[in-house]
């Protein structure tokens, strides 16, 4: 886990060093009518990792991986990411993530491993795990910072 650490926060801290790079005026460019624009595409990482915060901690205090979900698209337009500060969400976003990387690495490797019968990965994470299947602490956290890059090379090209 501790090379995963690594790779996490070198992948915050190079991330949000080309995010600075890019003006105020190409993180509000939407790609295309009805797509989410750097702004707003950061403004759901940055919601993710508040959900995952909770649910790496909760992991951590009850035996099973059963967690909410959230509505992303709702998230975003009542928080109005299009019209906050692009260098000020980068800072949230990068802060935010250091600490989950924090949380991670003191996170019990024996918990994040325990097998869990009882999950909503299933819903959270389908292409991982059927409602069949044990899940882990592991395999949330890595699906998370999967579905974090995938959102970083979106964002980076929704820059040009």
């Amino acid at each position: 886990m501790q090379d995963f650490v690594r790779d996490f926060r070198q992948t915050v801290e190079s991330s949000a060093q080309q995010m600075l790079a890019v003006a105020e005026a190409q993180g509000e460019m939407r790609p295309a009518p009805g797509q989410w624009s750097a702004k707003e595409i950061l403004g759901h990482l940055i919601d993710s990792a508040a959900n995952n915060h909770r649910r790496f901690v909760e992991a951590q205090l009850k035996d099973d991986l059963v967690f909410p979900g959230y509505d992303p698209e709702r998230w975003v337009a009542v928080q109005r990411y299009q019209q906050a500060a692009w260098v000020g969400l980068i800072a949230l976003w990068r802060a935010y993530n250091l600490h989950l990387a924090h949380v991670i690495a003191s996170c019990p490797e024996e918990v994040l491993r325990q097998p869990r019968e009882q999950h909503s990965l299933d819903r959270l994470a389908p292409q991982l795990v059927s409602p069949d299947s044990p899940a882990s602490l592991d395999l949330l956290i890595r699906d998370y910072y999967a579905h974090l890059e995938m959102h970083l090379g979106q964002l980076f090209s929704a820059c040009g």
